[in-house]
Protein backbone atom coordinates (compact mmCIF):
# COMPACT_ATOMS: atom_id res chain seq x y z
CA UNK A 1 0.00 0.00 0.00
CA UNK A 2 1.74 3.14 -1.03
CA UNK A 3 2.09 5.86 1.70
CA UNK A 4 -0.67 8.18 0.31
CA UNK A 5 -2.86 5.66 0.17
CA UNK A 6 -2.00 5.02 4.03
CA UNK A 7 -2.01 8.54 5.21
CA UNK A 8 -5.51 9.11 3.69
CA UNK A 9 -6.49 6.23 5.99
CA UNK A 10 -5.44 7.82 8.96
CA UNK A 11 -7.29 11.05 8.04
CA UNK A 12 -10.55 9.09 7.69
CA UNK A 13 -9.84 7.20 11.14
CA UNK A 14 -9.07 10.30 12.24
CA UNK A 15 -12.22 11.78 11.46
CA UNK A 16 -13.97 8.84 12.58
CA UNK A 17 -13.25 9.32 16.34
CA UNK A 18 -16.07 12.40 16.78
CA UNK A 19 -18.51 9.32 15.08
CA UNK A 20 -20.81 7.75 17.20
CA UNK A 21 -18.77 4.61 19.03
CA UNK A 22 -22.19 2.65 19.51
CA UNK A 23 -22.72 1.90 15.71
CA UNK A 24 -22.47 -2.04 15.34
CA UNK A 25 -22.31 -2.13 11.70
CA UNK A 26 -21.26 -0.11 8.67
CA UNK A 27 -24.03 0.14 5.67
CA UNK A 28 -22.85 -0.89 2.56
CA UNK A 29 -25.05 -0.19 -1.10
CA UNK A 30 -23.12 -2.72 -2.89
CA UNK A 31 -23.43 -5.82 -5.26
CA UNK A 32 -24.84 -8.35 -3.31
CA UNK A 33 -22.76 -11.75 -1.79
CA UNK A 34 -25.09 -14.39 -0.72
CA UNK A 35 -24.94 -17.80 0.86
CA UNK A 36 -24.69 -20.93 -1.68
CA UNK A 37 -28.39 -21.00 -3.48
CA UNK A 38 -28.99 -24.03 -1.58
CA UNK A 39 -28.80 -21.90 1.22
CA UNK A 40 -26.20 -23.45 2.98
CA UNK A 41 -23.55 -21.75 4.62
CA UNK A 42 -19.89 -23.60 4.98
CA UNK A 43 -17.19 -22.34 7.35
CA UNK A 44 -13.51 -22.91 7.76
CA UNK A 45 -11.54 -21.92 11.09
CA UNK A 46 -7.99 -20.38 10.47
CA UNK A 47 -6.33 -20.88 14.04
CA UNK A 48 -6.97 -23.37 16.13
CA UNK A 49 -6.75 -22.02 19.97
CA UNK A 50 -8.92 -22.03 22.62
CA UNK A 51 -10.85 -18.64 21.39
CA UNK A 52 -10.50 -20.23 17.69
CA UNK A 53 -12.29 -23.12 19.03
CA UNK A 54 -14.89 -21.38 20.76
CA UNK A 55 -16.10 -19.25 17.70
CA UNK A 56 -16.47 -22.39 15.87
CA UNK A 57 -18.68 -24.10 18.54
CA UNK A 58 -20.82 -21.09 19.23
CA UNK A 59 -21.23 -20.88 14.70
CA UNK A 60 -22.16 -24.72 14.82
CA UNK A 61 -24.67 -23.78 17.75
CA UNK A 62 -26.51 -21.07 15.92
CA UNK A 63 -29.96 -22.72 14.08
CA UNK A 64 -29.74 -24.11 11.20
CA UNK A 65 -26.11 -22.95 10.82
CA UNK A 66 -23.10 -23.42 8.86
CA UNK A 67 -20.86 -26.89 8.21
CA UNK A 68 -17.33 -26.65 9.42
CA UNK A 69 -15.24 -27.85 6.58
CA UNK A 70 -11.43 -27.00 7.09
CA UNK A 71 -8.92 -26.17 9.99
CA UNK A 72 -5.30 -24.73 9.97
CA UNK A 73 -3.27 -23.52 12.10
CA UNK A 74 1.39 -23.80 12.43
CA UNK A 75 0.39 -26.93 14.92
CA UNK A 76 -0.81 -29.86 14.55
CA UNK A 77 -1.17 -30.59 18.19
CA UNK A 78 -3.70 -27.33 18.40
CA UNK A 79 -5.25 -28.37 15.21
CA UNK A 80 -6.37 -31.98 16.45
CA UNK A 81 -7.36 -30.43 19.83
CA UNK A 82 -10.31 -28.82 18.13
CA UNK A 83 -11.10 -31.45 15.96
CA UNK A 84 -11.51 -33.94 18.73
CA UNK A 85 -13.52 -30.69 20.80
CA UNK A 86 -15.78 -30.24 18.12
CA UNK A 87 -16.47 -33.79 16.26
CA UNK A 88 -16.97 -34.97 19.59
CA UNK A 89 -19.40 -32.22 21.46
CA UNK A 90 -23.17 -34.15 20.54
CA UNK A 91 -24.35 -31.26 19.99
CA UNK A 92 -22.89 -30.05 17.01
CA UNK A 93 -21.08 -33.07 16.18
CA UNK A 94 -23.11 -34.13 12.70
CA UNK A 95 -22.20 -30.12 11.42
CA UNK A 96 -18.70 -31.11 11.31
CA UNK A 97 -17.18 -32.20 8.09
CA UNK A 98 -13.61 -32.21 7.82
CA UNK A 99 -11.68 -35.30 6.00
CA UNK A 100 -8.10 -35.72 6.85
CA UNK A 101 -7.19 -33.56 3.58
CA UNK A 102 -9.10 -30.60 4.33
CA UNK A 103 -6.48 -30.00 7.80
CA UNK A 104 -3.95 -27.78 6.62
CA UNK A 105 -0.40 -27.06 8.79
CA UNK A 106 1.46 -24.06 8.29
CA UNK A 107 1.62 -20.33 7.22
CA UNK A 108 0.30 -20.93 4.12
CA UNK A 109 -2.38 -23.14 5.78
CA UNK A 110 -4.80 -20.37 6.07
CA UNK A 111 -4.88 -20.10 1.33
CA UNK A 112 -5.75 -24.09 1.50
CA UNK A 113 -7.82 -23.33 4.12
CA UNK A 114 -10.01 -20.65 2.79
CA UNK A 115 -9.48 -22.38 -1.13
CA UNK A 116 -12.16 -25.05 0.02
CA UNK A 117 -14.92 -22.48 0.00
CA UNK A 118 -17.20 -20.64 -1.78
CA UNK A 119 -17.90 -16.96 -2.06
CA UNK A 120 -20.49 -16.23 1.12
CA UNK A 121 -19.07 -18.68 2.55
CA UNK A 122 -17.32 -17.89 6.27
CA UNK A 123 -14.09 -17.84 7.38
CA UNK A 124 -13.40 -17.62 11.09
CA UNK A 125 -10.05 -15.63 11.82
CA UNK A 126 -8.21 -16.26 15.18
CA UNK A 127 -4.70 -16.45 15.00
CA UNK A 128 -2.67 -14.16 16.98
CA UNK A 129 -3.56 -10.25 15.76
CA UNK A 130 -0.47 -9.79 14.13
CA UNK A 131 -1.86 -12.19 10.79
CA UNK A 132 -4.74 -10.62 11.05
CA UNK A 133 -4.23 -8.12 7.82
CA UNK A 134 -2.90 -11.03 5.92
CA UNK A 135 -6.02 -13.06 6.15
CA UNK A 136 -8.31 -10.12 5.96
CA UNK A 137 -6.83 -9.68 2.78
CA UNK A 138 -6.84 -13.14 1.22
CA UNK A 139 -10.99 -13.87 2.22
CA UNK A 140 -12.11 -10.54 0.51
CA UNK A 141 -9.81 -11.73 -1.82
CA UNK A 142 -12.12 -14.91 -2.08
CA UNK A 143 -15.45 -13.14 -1.80
CA UNK A 144 -15.97 -14.51 1.92
CA UNK A 145 -17.78 -13.36 4.96
CA UNK A 146 -15.85 -13.04 8.01
CA UNK A 147 -15.73 -13.51 11.54
CA UNK A 148 -12.23 -12.16 12.69
CA UNK A 149 -11.17 -12.35 16.72
CA UNK A 150 -10.41 -9.15 18.52
CA UNK A 151 -7.79 -7.43 18.33
CA UNK A 152 -7.97 -6.41 15.08
CA UNK A 153 -4.69 -3.99 14.82
CA UNK A 154 -1.45 -4.14 17.62
CA UNK A 155 -0.10 -0.66 16.17
CA UNK A 156 -1.12 2.20 13.65
CA UNK A 157 0.52 1.07 10.15
CA UNK A 158 -1.64 -1.77 10.50
CA UNK A 159 -4.66 -0.19 11.61
CA UNK A 160 -4.32 1.96 8.27
CA UNK A 161 -4.05 -0.81 6.56
CA UNK A 162 -6.94 -2.68 7.77
CA UNK A 163 -8.93 0.47 7.15
CA UNK A 164 -7.84 0.78 3.67
CA UNK A 165 -8.41 -3.03 3.51
CA UNK A 166 -12.10 -3.22 4.62
CA UNK A 167 -12.62 -0.49 1.62
CA UNK A 168 -13.07 -4.28 -0.63
CA UNK A 169 -15.25 -5.65 1.79
CA UNK A 170 -17.75 -2.68 1.83
CA UNK A 171 -17.67 -2.38 -2.27
CA UNK A 172 -18.53 -6.69 -2.05
CA UNK A 173 -21.29 -6.26 0.36
CA UNK A 174 -19.01 -8.67 2.67
CA UNK A 175 -20.41 -9.31 5.77
CA UNK A 176 -17.78 -9.14 8.91
CA UNK A 177 -18.08 -9.07 12.40
CA UNK A 178 -15.47 -8.23 15.07
CA UNK A 179 -15.16 -10.55 18.36
CA UNK A 180 -16.10 -7.42 20.48
CA UNK A 181 -18.87 -9.80 21.66
CA UNK A 182 -20.38 -7.23 24.53
CA UNK A 183 -22.05 -4.83 21.86
CA UNK A 184 -24.23 -7.39 20.84
CA UNK A 185 -25.47 -8.29 24.70
CA UNK A 186 -29.19 -7.50 25.08
CA UNK A 187 -28.78 -6.25 28.68
CA UNK A 188 -25.81 -3.47 27.73
CA UNK A 189 -28.04 -2.60 24.81
CA UNK A 190 -30.48 -1.71 26.72
CA UNK A 191 -28.18 0.15 29.05
CA UNK A 192 -26.80 2.41 26.31
CA UNK A 193 -30.29 3.51 25.34
CA UNK A 194 -31.07 3.94 28.96
CA UNK A 195 -27.77 5.87 29.25
CA UNK A 196 -28.19 8.07 25.76
CA UNK A 197 -32.25 8.72 27.18
CA UNK A 198 -30.15 10.78 29.97
CA UNK A 199 -31.06 7.98 32.96
CA UNK A 200 -27.64 8.92 34.26
CA UNK A 201 -27.65 12.27 33.75
CA UNK A 202 -24.14 14.01 31.61
CA UNK A 203 -21.43 11.29 32.14
CA UNK A 204 -18.52 12.53 34.07
CA UNK A 205 -16.18 9.51 34.56
CA UNK A 206 -16.16 5.89 33.37
CA UNK A 207 -14.50 3.20 35.33
CA UNK A 208 -13.06 -0.33 34.17
CA UNK A 209 -11.48 -3.09 35.97
CA UNK A 210 -9.70 -6.79 35.36
CA UNK A 211 -7.91 -7.48 38.02
CA UNK A 212 -7.01 -11.10 38.57
CA UNK A 213 -4.31 -13.67 39.91
CA UNK A 214 -1.59 -14.42 37.71
CA UNK A 215 -2.44 -15.02 33.79
CA UNK A 216 -0.86 -17.60 32.78
CA UNK A 217 -1.24 -17.48 28.70
CA UNK A 218 0.21 -13.64 29.33
CA UNK A 219 3.71 -14.65 30.48
CA UNK A 220 6.09 -16.90 28.47
CA UNK A 221 8.84 -19.31 30.20
CA UNK A 222 12.48 -19.76 28.64
CA UNK A 223 12.54 -20.88 25.59
CA UNK A 224 13.94 -24.57 26.46
CA UNK A 225 15.16 -25.13 22.91
CA UNK A 226 12.61 -27.37 22.16
CA UNK A 227 10.48 -25.21 19.45
CA UNK A 228 12.51 -23.06 16.73
CA UNK A 229 12.34 -19.25 18.31
CA UNK A 230 9.79 -18.39 15.85
CA UNK A 231 7.25 -20.93 17.03
CA UNK A 232 8.43 -20.81 20.86
CA UNK A 233 7.27 -16.91 20.71
CA UNK A 234 3.31 -17.58 18.52
CA UNK A 235 2.63 -20.81 21.24
CA UNK A 236 3.52 -18.06 23.82
CA UNK A 237 1.72 -15.06 21.70
CA UNK A 238 0.69 -12.88 24.87
CA UNK A 239 3.65 -12.58 26.27
CA UNK A 240 5.02 -10.89 22.76
CA UNK A 241 3.82 -7.12 21.39
CA UNK A 242 4.52 -8.16 17.53
CA UNK A 243 2.20 -10.67 17.82
CA UNK A 244 -0.97 -9.63 20.32
CA UNK A 245 -0.45 -5.96 21.61
CA UNK A 246 0.29 -7.50 24.95
CA UNK A 247 -2.12 -8.23 27.85
CA UNK A 248 -3.68 -4.62 27.15
CA UNK A 249 -4.60 -5.19 23.70
CA UNK A 250 -5.99 -8.89 24.38
CA UNK A 251 -7.06 -8.41 28.10
CA UNK A 252 -8.21 -4.67 28.69
CA UNK A 253 -10.02 -4.44 25.11
CA UNK A 254 -12.89 -5.62 26.00
CA UNK A 255 -13.56 -3.20 29.10
CA UNK A 256 -12.00 -0.26 27.43
CA UNK A 257 -14.40 -1.01 24.39
CA UNK A 258 -17.45 -1.29 26.17
CA UNK A 259 -16.78 1.49 28.39
CA UNK A 260 -16.20 4.09 25.12
CA UNK A 261 -19.80 2.51 23.71
CA UNK A 262 -21.50 3.77 27.06
CA UNK A 263 -19.91 7.22 26.39
CA UNK A 264 -20.75 7.04 22.74
CA UNK A 265 -17.16 8.56 22.10
CA UNK A 266 -13.66 7.17 21.34
CA UNK A 267 -11.17 9.34 23.47
CA UNK A 268 -8.80 12.02 22.18
CA UNK A 269 -5.28 11.31 24.52
CA UNK A 270 -4.07 8.82 27.11
CA UNK A 271 -2.03 8.94 30.24
CA UNK A 272 -0.35 5.83 31.63
CA UNK A 273 1.71 4.09 33.79
CA UNK A 274 2.54 0.40 34.62
CA UNK A 275 5.42 -1.59 36.04
CA UNK A 276 6.89 -5.31 36.47
CA UNK A 277 7.15 -6.96 39.65
CA UNK A 278 7.41 -11.00 40.54
CA UNK A 279 8.55 -11.87 37.11
CA UNK A 280 10.21 -15.10 38.22
CA UNK A 281 12.11 -16.92 35.08
CA UNK A 282 9.17 -15.08 32.49
CA UNK A 283 10.81 -13.31 29.71
CA UNK A 284 7.64 -11.32 28.05
CA UNK A 285 7.26 -8.65 27.07
CA UNK A 286 4.16 -7.52 29.77
CA UNK A 287 4.09 -5.78 32.42
CA UNK A 288 2.10 -7.08 35.58
CA UNK A 289 0.18 -3.67 36.36
CA UNK A 290 -1.39 -1.05 33.92
CA UNK A 291 -3.12 1.83 34.92
CA UNK A 292 -4.72 3.80 32.03
CA UNK A 293 -6.16 7.45 31.94
CA UNK A 294 -8.17 8.40 28.71
CA UNK A 295 -9.54 11.72 28.21
CA UNK A 296 -12.49 12.22 25.84
CA UNK A 297 -12.78 15.65 23.65
CA UNK A 298 -15.38 16.77 26.53
CA UNK A 299 -12.81 16.28 29.48
CA UNK A 300 -14.28 13.34 30.82
CA UNK A 301 -12.00 10.73 31.59
CA UNK A 302 -11.80 6.45 31.21
CA UNK A 303 -10.16 5.27 33.63
CA UNK A 304 -8.55 1.58 33.05
CA UNK A 305 -6.70 -0.58 35.35
CA UNK A 306 -5.40 -4.15 35.14
CA UNK A 307 -3.26 -5.82 37.03
CA UNK A 308 -2.20 -9.94 37.02
CA UNK A 309 -0.72 -10.39 40.20
CA UNK A 310 -1.77 -13.31 42.81
CA UNK A 311 -2.98 -12.30 46.63
CA UNK A 312 -4.26 -9.32 45.49
CA UNK A 313 -7.95 -7.71 45.01
CA UNK A 314 -9.78 -8.94 42.30
CA UNK A 315 -12.43 -7.34 40.30
CA UNK A 316 -13.70 -7.49 36.41
CA UNK A 317 -16.28 -4.99 35.69
CA UNK A 318 -17.03 -1.43 34.19
CA UNK A 319 -18.65 1.60 35.41
CA UNK A 320 -20.33 4.60 33.90
CA UNK A 321 -20.48 7.74 36.52
CA UNK A 322 -22.93 10.60 35.78
CA UNK A 323 -24.82 13.49 36.87
CA UNK A 324 -27.49 11.69 37.92
CA UNK A 325 -26.59 8.30 39.59
CA UNK A 326 -23.95 5.21 38.42
CA UNK A 327 -24.35 2.50 35.79
CA UNK A 328 -22.98 -1.13 36.15
CA UNK A 329 -21.73 -1.62 32.67
CA UNK A 330 -20.54 -5.43 33.66
CA UNK A 331 -20.13 -7.13 36.87
CA UNK A 332 -17.67 -10.18 37.35
CA UNK A 333 -16.98 -11.27 33.51
CA UNK A 334 -18.21 -10.25 30.70
CA UNK A 335 -21.07 -12.17 31.40
CA UNK A 336 -23.82 -12.39 32.47
CA UNK A 337 -23.40 -8.17 32.45
CA UNK A 338 -25.78 -8.07 35.66
CA UNK A 339 -26.59 -4.08 33.92
CA UNK A 340 -27.92 -1.60 36.50
CA UNK A 341 -28.57 2.00 37.56
CA UNK A 342 -28.17 3.21 41.01
CA UNK A 343 -30.03 7.13 41.82
CA UNK A 344 -26.19 8.34 43.34
CA UNK A 345 -22.74 7.25 43.39
CA UNK A 346 -23.20 3.63 45.80
CA UNK A 347 -23.75 0.51 45.23
CA UNK A 348 -27.57 1.15 47.12
CA UNK A 349 -30.06 -1.27 47.01
CA UNK A 350 -32.53 1.10 48.31
CA UNK A 351 -31.35 3.34 45.15
CA UNK A 352 -31.76 1.05 42.57
CA UNK A 353 -33.18 2.57 39.88
CA UNK A 354 -33.16 -0.32 37.46
CA UNK A 355 -31.79 -3.70 36.70
CA UNK A 356 -31.85 -6.50 34.04
CA UNK A 357 -33.96 -9.03 34.82
CA UNK A 358 -31.88 -12.58 35.10
CA UNK A 359 -29.84 -13.25 31.54
CA UNK A 360 -31.14 -16.41 29.57
CA UNK A 361 -28.39 -18.72 28.17
CA UNK A 362 -29.78 -17.37 24.81
CA UNK A 363 -28.75 -13.98 25.42
CA UNK A 364 -24.84 -14.98 26.26
CA UNK A 365 -23.16 -12.61 23.77
CA UNK A 366 -20.49 -14.92 22.74
CA UNK A 367 -23.70 -16.67 20.77
CA UNK A 368 -25.83 -13.32 20.16
CA UNK A 369 -22.76 -12.92 17.99
CA UNK A 370 -22.69 -15.51 15.42
CA UNK A 371 -26.88 -15.75 15.47
CA UNK A 372 -26.71 -11.62 14.27
CA UNK A 373 -23.46 -12.86 11.84
CA UNK A 374 -25.98 -15.60 10.28
CA UNK A 375 -28.51 -13.44 9.99
CA UNK A 376 -26.71 -10.86 8.49
CA UNK A 377 -25.52 -13.29 5.48
CA UNK A 378 -29.17 -15.15 5.16
CA UNK A 379 -30.76 -12.00 4.79
CA UNK A 380 -28.37 -9.80 2.92
CA UNK A 381 -28.48 -7.14 5.45
CA UNK A 382 -25.54 -5.10 5.69
CA UNK A 383 -22.84 -6.01 8.09
CA UNK A 384 -19.53 -4.71 8.88
CA UNK A 385 -17.76 -4.54 12.29
CA UNK A 386 -14.04 -3.81 11.17
CA UNK A 387 -14.18 0.12 11.64
CA UNK A 388 -15.35 -0.38 15.27
CA UNK A 389 -13.16 -3.27 15.70
CA UNK A 390 -10.05 -1.27 14.43
CA UNK A 391 -11.28 1.98 16.64
CA UNK A 392 -11.41 -0.07 19.91
CA UNK A 393 -7.89 -1.79 18.55
CA UNK A 394 -5.96 1.50 17.90
CA UNK A 395 -7.63 3.06 21.11
CA UNK A 396 -6.48 0.13 23.65
CA UNK A 397 -2.51 -0.05 21.80
CA UNK A 398 -3.01 4.39 22.79
CA UNK A 399 -3.16 3.60 26.44
CA UNK A 400 -0.35 0.40 25.90
CA UNK A 401 1.67 2.97 24.04
CA UNK A 402 1.27 5.57 27.20
CA UNK A 403 2.20 3.27 29.80
CA UNK A 404 5.46 1.59 27.91
CA UNK A 405 6.69 5.13 27.07
CA UNK A 406 5.21 7.31 30.12
CA UNK A 407 4.20 9.80 27.55
CA UNK A 408 1.20 11.45 26.73
CA UNK A 409 -0.11 9.94 23.67
CA UNK A 410 -2.87 11.47 21.63
CA UNK A 411 -4.85 9.53 19.25
CA UNK A 412 -3.92 11.69 16.47
CA UNK A 413 -0.12 10.83 17.60
CA UNK A 414 -0.74 7.51 17.59
CA UNK A 415 -2.65 7.23 14.16
CA UNK A 416 0.51 8.42 12.90
CA UNK A 417 3.03 6.34 14.32
CA UNK A 418 5.12 4.91 11.76
CA UNK A 419 6.21 1.91 14.32
CA UNK A 420 5.51 -1.16 12.87
CA UNK A 421 5.85 -4.46 14.96
CA UNK A 422 6.25 -6.90 11.82
CA UNK A 423 6.62 -5.94 8.86
CA UNK A 424 6.98 -8.25 6.03
CA UNK A 425 4.84 -11.12 8.59
CA UNK A 426 2.98 -11.91 5.52
CA UNK A 427 6.25 -13.95 3.85
CA UNK A 428 7.07 -15.46 7.15
CA UNK A 429 7.16 -19.56 6.31
CA UNK A 430 8.42 -22.61 9.23
CA UNK A 431 11.96 -21.52 8.26
CA UNK A 432 11.71 -18.09 9.54
CA UNK A 433 13.47 -16.35 11.75
CA UNK A 434 11.24 -14.49 14.77
CA UNK A 435 10.75 -10.81 13.93
CA UNK A 436 12.10 -10.19 17.75
CA UNK A 437 15.08 -11.70 18.64
CA UNK A 438 16.63 -12.42 22.25
CA UNK A 439 19.53 -11.49 23.60
CA UNK A 440 22.53 -13.40 24.26
CA UNK A 441 21.15 -14.35 28.04
CA UNK A 442 17.72 -15.23 26.35
CA UNK A 443 15.69 -12.32 27.13
CA UNK A 444 13.31 -9.39 25.28
CA UNK A 445 13.29 -5.92 25.14
CA UNK A 446 10.55 -4.72 27.53
CA UNK A 447 8.88 -1.16 27.94
CA UNK A 448 11.44 1.33 29.17
CA UNK A 449 9.04 4.42 30.29
CA UNK A 450 10.91 7.80 29.89
CA UNK A 451 13.92 5.94 28.85
CA UNK A 452 12.44 4.64 25.50
CA UNK A 453 9.88 7.02 24.18
CA UNK A 454 9.17 6.23 20.76
CA UNK A 455 9.59 2.62 19.30
CA UNK A 456 10.64 -0.34 19.36
CA UNK A 457 8.56 -1.03 23.59
CA UNK A 458 5.11 0.30 22.39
Amino acid sequence: MTEKRQQGSRREFLKNTGRAAAATTILSSASHVHAAEDNSIRVVLIGCGGRGTGAAANALSVNNGPTLIGLADVFEKNLNSTYASLSGNEKFSSKVDIPEENKFIGFDAYKKAMDLLKPGDVVILATPPAFRWVHYSYAIEKGLNVFMEKPVTVDAPTSARMLEINKKALEKNLKVAVGLMCRHCPARRELFDRIQNGEVGELTMLRAYRMAGPTGSAAAPPNDGSLAELMYQIKHFHGFLWLSGGAVSDFLIHNIDESCWMKNEWPVSAIALGGRHYRGDNVDQNFDTYAIEYTFADGTKLMVDGRTIPGCKREFASFAHGTKGLAVISTASHWPSKARIYDGHNFDKEKLTWETPPEPQENNPYQVEWNDLINAIREDLPYNEVERGVMASAVTSMGRMAAHTGQEITLEQFMKHDHEFAPGIENLTLDSPAPLQANAEGKYSVPMPGLVKNREYL
